[in-house]
């Protein structure tokens, strides 16, 4: 008894420096473990402000370039038939929409929907105003529809995505 008793006396105190050592360790371990995942998230952040903004720099471009107007006085020519510029009008915003579709990694799901919505919009828009028109008519008669059509909407769906757009931006800047 007197043997286990002085093993016990060396023991106990080792195993309580032990108990303590290993806790205050393991506290200075994961202190030093949230600290480099706040600093690694702090960089992410500074790096992904830009790439975001620039995202929305890009939707904000795309909406502009999609605009009937815009879009009218690239693409119509005069020797061009109202088929003719339906048919280069559906192709431009679906070509626009696929060049940018890769800023959908910067933005909310909710944007890109609304996004995705207003381009489905136009392309509703763009075949509801050359149902008004006969095929062989002139490109210039189209347009004239088209426009009209569209000025009779009120609010267009690109002002719509514009300000998402805009409301999205002011979240990641924190205005």
């Amino acid at each position: 008894m007197a043997v286990f008793l002085e093993i016990l006396k060396f023991t106990l105190p080792g195993l309580i420096v032990f108990a303590a050592v290993y806790y205050i360790l393991r506290q200075y371990l994961n202190n030093q473990y949230e600290l480099k995942a706040l600093e690694l998230k702090a960089n992410y952040t500074k790096d992904a402000i830009p790439l975001k903004l620039k995202a929305y720099e890009r939707l904000l471009l795309l909406c502009e370039r999609i605009r009937f107007p815009q879009l009218l006085l690239r693409l119509k020519t005069k020797e061009m038939t109202a088929r003719d510029l339906k048919n280069a009008l559906v192709i431009s915003v679906q070509k626009e929409y696929e060049h940018n579709m890769a800023q959908q990694l910067y933005c909310s799901n909710k944007l890109w929907e609304i996004l995705t919505l207003t381009k489905n919009d136009l392309i509703s828009i763009i075949s509801g105003a050359y149902g008004k028109v006969r095929p062989e008519d002139n490109a210039d008669v189209f347009a004239e529809k088209l426009l009209e059509t569209a000025a009779k909407m009120g609010k267009s769906p690109l002002d719509v995505s514009i300000q998402a757009i805009k409301e999205e931006a002011k979240i990641i800047l924190n205005v």
